[in-house]
């Protein structure tokens, strides 16, 4: 690549040589580098078949309605189907403004538009209009005697005979396109040879049809793909429309009849147009919000039905098979074979394995052999033992359950039984002992010794020797019955065995102890335990045995005397009291005769001792190896631990990962490769200059609570902070600085950082390590375990790790993309520092940054370069010195770049000079808030074997895989908004990939492949604002060039979610800024144009149609209000009302119901309830369901629609789209009530102001207003939203509701909303300098946006309009002069606000009392007036209320225009006067919103209460104990000082 290409340099042409036109077109306002221009007709350009198909169908139902009876029969009736038989013209019309657009957006690019293209646009937009007119002739002679429009149209071309078939004929032509793509929808291979056609008749179909580009073709879907996603739209749109036509259309019918049969004249207001025929604007009124529900509902249906389809196929891919420890237990004997199926590689390539609901490994493991159970279980051994060792590393476990999860890594071959984890078999051998002991004592209580009854196990042991008849039968079937149990007491006897016959190595010694194991087994194989056998002395047995195991994990020599009295203990209670009559004659012969010893007598006195020479008893052992520890520690285990296994691990992040990785063995998943043969990967990170490792001030600082980040996380993860502390003091003990290191990480670790990130990413190399080595050790070597891998210093060992480290190395590579490293390095910042220590921490980690230098050019030239660095830690002996970090890294590749990189929004740039130093076919893209765990990186090699599958036609160039969002505990905003980002990333995925088949990319950590993604334009699209959802441009990029978007759910990845109510408002403001600048990319108009018809209803429904139906959802109350409010202020209602023709009204209350569904958010939790059911179980969803309602979780999705609402809406209108930063930390901080008022005033607090003003006005006036039921069922969804758009970011603010913290907040706002603004006043600091800012969004918009927006604002004025004849005083009066009087007192208001500012600046410092005596004069008019107003003319409290209610609003309307023709108040000097009455509406609604919020302020249970719902309970108890302790804190250092 040449610098000096012509692509990177500035075009050589004078301006002023242009070409006049071209500049005029450069000052027209659009998308930037696009040709579309911004607009709501966007929607229906790019998914123009989906609004024809749903008006076309609504003509039809209203016109089956319309019929006699309203019967869908009456499609049968010859004048019906004639009526029905106009949508064609409906369609030609609806054609004609699609061309229509078409020519109007493409108008800009008409200088450099090819004349093909010119002459398709129009060619296209002259067949519409000749379809238009002829269809309507030939329709129009289908009549005899035609009424309206159509008999109009028949006097045109003369009143001729019925000529019916010319227009049948003419829809047979008009339908012949739809026909031919009917026929290649339902043959996708026919329609792929067609599009690589190159004959000429084909060229000019698809000419006519497309362009020819290569964008966009192909995009066609296997039979099955198109069967299965054709029924479930077939199905929804019945559903839909069946639901439409019995509830919302048909009942609105007869009720609008009657309206338009009587007339009504009798009004309230001055009636412009008193002779209306039929009532329209009642009509209208009623009609307008069924007909936006109408089009809304079907993203309620697409909801519902999703979430069906998408639990049926969830249970069919066995989510949720294991979700709690009992369900792991109970198949745990069946893992060891998932593991070597789905994890280890198959010995030969004929080896086929049954996956997903066919496989039965828990049989097939039981029918093996024991040496193939070894291989089995070894290789298991090594995978699970590095998952707990994980866990263990993480804190999520202490040490003894570490202990109770781990198998042995040497498999003890002595023993031959299978050893399973000690947590399954914890208290079995305990419970057998006291069930033995119980029986054979005949269950006398007496006989139980006391120490026995402080077990758990001890009521379960006697309630089983109850049920038993003291048999022997009995003790092995209860024994049989329960695998564990069985495996449990074979393994301790083996291993008691075991361990015995090591020891002891004396002859006799020996024979009498093999003699007494013989009598035992024999007594086992006879049944004839229980009975030949006395178990009264089995409790001091096992003491002894406990006390034995002990002295041997202390292996000391001091030890061995008290060892051998043990084991002359044992061997007196076996001899003496167990098996006294099955042994004298031995013993007799192996103690010389000198065994029979006088009364009195001990074994002591005896002159032979067994086990007392030297040569006895082989203790302490010289070389105790990690087997024969691991084997004793086990031992003590089994014998010792009384946990359940329900209860081990406690730690619920570890139940979680542990189930769902049990769990995800038996889905189906491709076969896994040798590491030799797996596709190699690289992951990529972009990161800026968030937190990569938090510092000591970060974990200690105290916010104003004395709330420091370190105690937060200790209150969030009691458990972990534990196993943290227990785990540091073990391995670090007084190395302080260590210590405070570890702090850090552990902290950072449950943060979004970099550091989780790293190390979760790290964990594919030590995946491709362990996997490696298992696949190229020896039998012997995997024997002796991968732990031993690192233990022993034998050459051949360490060659095979190196081999293994080497072969990891060569398959995987990480890269993170750390865009201002070399500004931090420079600077010395900290950041660098820790990048710098993640590089030493895993030295295979790469660094990429733009390094930006100072080149010189010549001997004097001098200039900036810009190169793309890639670096690694610099393994030398400065690498542990503490230098400067210049000299700590190393380069390894260095691209000069043409030019500065960032051109767009910073992050796709950042990963797209980046990309080219990553390796292999894979490439995972990592953001930086993500983690990844040890059980899931040991499935990446199967994830990658998709790549080489065929999913439908193709194979996949995306695979997308589930996350897990982690950040759910901290508090109760991330559990909601970790439950809808957990529904979206499963059961919402699951089905976009498959029936659906429109799955794009979402955000990471998707897996591209990388080979077909950079050469069809890489995986990040940088375009400003337009690219601002980078993300989901990459799928819709791969789907358009022929790429297939799979979804697994077998693998997943951690990801962390914002925390707090402002950090998510921030990133759905993005969110919905992205979407709509998707709405108007020319990606989404070719998906919307190239997608077959149902694929393209699943592409906009579940991509920027969820933002339009959102939209209509807020514009439907709107319009309902507005509405009413006219029927209530014209007197429509009135006279309605009176003539009792208005009373069916369901199908509106049903309309309205609909919505509200969508506004209550009860449809965001649909789909949660489904994931969660599944996955979980129904019965935990259910009160997960009802606790996130206790925690106002309503309240946070309707808060929710509002910033999506407005954020969408003023994109798609003005533009403005830009990145939020979230932060990303912890929210433990309060936001003060100036914060809040910046960030929410325009996207809820107008809003929600202006719908309680209109809800509150419907009371005053409107007829429902008599019946308070009615009232309310109609207006109580609004009012909820209305409070929740006014008051939710107080009450999910922590401390909202503290009276200190009220008293600065109001202090705070007093400050910024009187300050100045000015050149470098932040908007934090001063309103003047937030309101300029608040406006940048009209200085860049087009004409039409503003038009738009002054059209909008208008509707302030005919609500004036209605009001002002409200009023008593005017006496009924309804001319028109009432309304222009209105005006002129709101002049008067605004000349006596002008005279006041001028008055203040001119008169306010030299001439105080002169202007005091001005604003007393006007206070004193004022009162007069009002006084008068009351006395003569008869004013009531209700009319200053009507007037306050009428007058505000019209003056926000006049503030809305001034904003947008700003330029034209600017000139005329008006600027000021706008500025001073905005700041006063600022205060009266900062007014409004603070009074409640103070009242509540004055009762302190309001703030516990909301503690409490804010964070856990843990957590809560924490802070009010914080505050206590910093309150008797002050009071110490108050008397101190006293």
């Amino acid at each position: 690549m040449r610098a000096d290409a012509d692509f990177f340099c500035q075009p050589l042409k004078p301006v002023d040589e242009r070409n006049e036109g071209t500049i005029k077109a450069d000052k027209q306002k659009g998308k930037v580098n696009f040709v579309e221009l911004r607009s709501f007709w966007h929607i229906f350009r790019s998914f123009d078949r989906m609004w024809s198909f749903f008006i076309l169908a609504l003509q039809i139902m209203i016109i089956l309605a319309w019929s006699e009876g309203g019967s869908l029969g009456n499609i049968f009736d010859p004048l019906v189907f004639k009526e029905i038989l106009s949508i064609f013209i409906t369609s030609s019309i609806l054609n004609l403004g699609k061309a229509t657009l078409d020519i109007i957006f493409n108008w800009r690019a008409r200088r450099t538009m090819e004349f093909m293209v010119k002459l398709r646009y129009v060619l296209k937009f002259i067949l519409a209009a000749m379809w238009v007119v002829l269809l309507s002739v030939t329709y129009a002679y289908t009549w005899e005697k035609p009424t309206g429009i159509i008999r109009t149209i028949k006097n045109w071309f003369g009143n001729g005979p019925d000529q019916p078939s010319l227009f049948i004929i003419a829809v047979v032509v008009y339908l012949l396109p739809d026909m031919l793509a009917a026929v290649l929808f339902a043959l996708p291979l026919l329609r792929r040879k067609l599009e690589g056609s190159d004959y000429k008749l084909m060229r000019l179909i698809m000419w006519w049809s497309q362009t020819r580009l290569f964008v966009g073709r192909g995009m066609h879907e296997s039979a099955f793909s198109l069967f299965m996603y054709t029924m479930f739209w077939v199905a929804l749109l019945l559903t839909k429309f069946v639901f439409s036509y019995y509830v919302e259309i048909k009942p609105l019918v007869e009720p609008t009849k009657d309206i338009m049969k009587f007339p009504i004249n009798h009004f309230r207001w001055h009636e412009f147009f008193p002779r209306a025929k039929g009532n329209i604007g009642v009509v209208i009124s009623l009609w307008a919000p069924v007909i936006l529900v109408y089009f809304m509902d079907t993203q309620i249906w697409y909801t519902i039905f999703s979430t069906l389809v998408g639990g049926v196929y969830g249970a069919f891919q066995r989510l949720g098979e294991i979700r709690t420890l009992g369900m792991l237990r109970s198949r745990f004997d069946s893992i060891p074979l998932a593991v070597n199926d789905c994890l280890v590689p198959v010995e030969t390539s004929d080896a086929r394995r049954k996956k997903g609901l066919r496989s039965n490994f828990k049989n097939r493991f039981k029918e093996m052999t024991h040496e193939d159970k070894e291989k089995v279980a070894a290789r298991f051994a090594q995978m699970w033992n590095e998952i707990v060792s994980s866990f263990r590393e993480e804190d999520l476990i202490d040490n003894r359950e570490k202990e109770l999860l781990l198998v042995p890594y040497v498999a003890d071959q002595g023993l031959r039984v299978t050893q399973w984890p000690p947590f399954l078999l914890a208290s079995m051998v305990l419970l057998c002992f006291y069930f033995v002991y119980f029986i054979s004592n005949l269950w006398e209580a007496t006989l139980i010794p006391f120490y026995l009854y402080a077990n758990g196990q001890v009521p379960i042991a006697v309630d089983m020797a109850k049920d038993s008849n003291g048999k022997d039968r009995d003790l092995k079937k209860r024994i049989e019955n329960d695998y564990y149990f069985s495996c449990a007491i074979k393994e301790c006897y083996a291993s008691c065995k075991n361990i015995i016959n090591d020891l002891v190595h004396g002859e006799q010694e020996k024979r009498v102890i093999n003699t007494i194991f013989t009598e035992v087994e024999k007594c086992i194989a006879e049944d004839k335990v229980i009975t030949d056998l006395n178990m009264q002395s089995l409790p001091d047995l096992y003491n002894k045995f406990v006390e034995l195991v002990e002295f041997l994990k202390k292996n000391d020599e001091k030890d061995r005397v008290a060892v051998i009295k043990i084991f002359q203990d044992m061997l007196e209670v076996v001899t003496r009291d167990i098996m006294e009559d099955q042994l004298p004659s031995i013993l007799e012969s192996s103690h010389g005769g000198s065994y029979q010893r006088p009364e009195g007598m001990t074994a002591w006195d005896n002159e032979y001792q067994l086990f007392q020479p030297s040569g006895a008893i082989k203790f302490p052992l010289e070389v105790s190896t990690e087997a024969w520890k691991e084997k004793v520690n086990r031992l003590e285990l089994l014998l010792t631990v009384k946990e359940s296994a329900m209860d081990v691990p406690s730690n619920l992040e570890a139940r979680r990962r542990l189930t769902f990785f049990t769990n995800s063995l038996f889905m189906d998943m491709p076969d896994a490769p040798k590491v030799r043969n797996t596709i190699s990967f690289s992951a990529l990170t972009p990161y800026y200059n968030e937190h990569v490792l938090f510092s000591i001030k970060d974990l200690e600082e105290e916010n104003e609570d004395g709330v420091s980040t370190l105690f937060y996380l200790q209150k969030i993860y009691p458990d972990e902070w534990k196993n943290f502390q227990e785990r540091i003091e073990e391995e670090l003990k007084d190395n302080e600085e260590l210590k405070e290191e570890a702090l850090r990480q552990w902290a950072s670790y449950r943060g979004q950082t970099l550091t989780r990130t790293v190390r979760g990413m790290m964990y594919y190399r030590k995946a491709l390590v362990l996997e490696a080595f298992l696949d190229m050790a020896k039998h012997e070597d995997l024997m002796e375990g991968y732990k031993a891998a690192g233990s022993i210093s034998d050459e051949e060992w360490k060659s095979l790790i190196a081999q293994c480290e080497a072969l990891a190395d060569m398959k995987f590579a990480y890269v993170v993309s750390c865009q201002q490293y070399g500004n931090d390095k420079r600077s010395a910042l900290s950041n660098a520092q820790d990048i710098l220590q993640l590089m030493r921490t895993y030295p295979s980690l790469r660094v990429a940054y733009i390094d930006v230098v100072e080149d010189r050019v010549g001997e004097k030239q001098i200039e900036t370069a810009y190169y793309s660095t890639l670096v690694k830690v610099a393994l030398n002996k400065d690498s542990e010195s503490a230098g400067p970090v210049q000299n700590l890294d190393q380069v390894i590749y260095r691209i000069k770049l043409p030019g500065p990189a960032i051109l767009g929004e910073g992050k796709p740039e950042n990963q797209n000079h980046a990309i080219i130093f990553t390796r292999g076919e894979g490439l995972q893209t990592i953001d930086m808030n993500q983690d990844n765990y040890m059980e899931e990186a040991l499935k990446m090699r199967n994830l990658l074997q998709e790549f080489l599958t065929e999913d439908g036609i193709r194979q996949p160039s995306i695979l997308g895989v589930r996350e897990h969002i982690f950040t759910g505990s901290v508090s109760s905003l991330a559990w909601f908004m970790s439950n809808q980002e957990h529904s979206f990333v499963t059961i919402g995925q699951r089905l976009l990939a498959n029936p659906l088949k429109v799955r794009f990319h979402y955000g990471h950590p998707d897996v591209f492949d990388r080979l077909f993604h950079l050469t069809r334009g890489g995986v990040s699209k940088a375009s400003r604002s337009i690219n601002l959802s980078e993300d989901i441009f990459a799928g819709f990029n791969s789907t358009l060039r022929g790429g297939n978007v799979t979804h697994h759910e077998y693998v997943q990845v951690g990801k962390g979610r914002d925390v707090g109510l402002n950090q998510i408002s921030k990133f759905e403001a993005k969110v919905a800024n992205g979407n709509g600048e998707q709405t108007l990319s020319r990606d989404i108009y070719r998906l919307g144009h190239r997608f077959d018809f149902f694929r393209m209803l699943s592409c906009y429904f579940t991509t920027v149609g969820f933002y339009f139906s959102t939209l209509l959802t807020v514009f439907t109350v709107y319009v309902f209000l507005y509405g009413r409010l006219y029927l209530a202020l014209s007197g429509l209602e009135e006279g309605l009302a009176t003539q009792r023709k208005f009373s069916h009204n369901h199908a509106l209350q049903v309309a309205l119901a609909s919505q509200s569904l969508v506004q209550l958010g009860f449809l965001m939790a649909l789909p949660m309830m489904m994931e969660i059911g599944l996955e979980k179980g129904f019965g935990k969803a259910l009160s997960e369901f009802i606790m996130m309602n206790l925690q106002l979780a309503s309240v946070f999705f309707t808060f929710s629609l509002g910033t999506k609402t407005h954020y969408y809406g003023r994109m798609l209108l003005h533009g403005g789209a830009q990145y939020r930063s979230t932060g990303r930390g912890f929210v433990v901080f309060h936001a003060k009530f100036a914060e809040n008022y910046r960030l929410y005033s325009r996207s809820h607090f107008v809003k929600g102001i202006e719908l309680m003003t209109l809800l509150i006005v419907y009371q005053l006036f409107g007829q429902t207003s008599h019946s308070t039921i009615a009232y309310i069922f109609v207006t109580s969804s609004m009012w909820f939203l209305v409070l929740t758009w006014l008051f939710a970011p107080f009450l999910f603010n922590p401390s909202g509701f503290e009276w200190a913290k009220i008293l600065d907040d109001w202090s705070d706002w007093n400050k910024w909303i009187s300050n100045r603004g000015g050149i470098g006043v932040s908007p934090e600091k001063s309103w003047e300098s937030w309101w300029e800012i608040e406006q940048e969004h009209l200085k860049h918009t087009g004409t039409l946006g503003i038009i738009f927006e002054i059209i909008l604002s208008l509707r302030f004025f005919i609500y004036q309009y209605g009001l002002v004849y409200q009023l008593t005083i005017t006496n009924n009066n309804k001319s028109i002069v009432v309304y222009l009087i209105s005006w002129l007192v709101i002049l008067v208001m605004l000349v006596i606000l002008k005279i006041i500012s001028v008055g203040r600046r001119r008169f306010g410092a030299n001439f105080q009392l002169f202007f005091r005596l001005i604003k007393f004069m006007i206070f004193v008019s004022f009162f007069a007036i009002l006084v008068v107003l009351i006395v003569l003319l008869h004013m009531t409290i209700k009319d200053i209320l009507v007037c306050f209610l009428a007058f505000l609003p019209t003056g926000w309307g006049i503030l809305l225009i001034a904003q947008a023709c700003r330029p034209l108040f600017r000139v005329t000097g008006l600027w000021g006067s706008v500025r001073a009455l905005a700041r006063a509406y600022e205060v009266i609604m900062g007014m409004l919103l603070f009074t409640p919020i103070t009242v509540l302020s004055w009762f302190p249970f309001v703030s516990e209460f909301q503690t409490r719902m804010l964070f856990n309970q843990a957590f809560s108890r924490g802070l009010q104990i914080s505050r206590i302790l910093g309150g008797q804190k002050k009071e110490r250092a108050a008397s101190t000082k006293d």
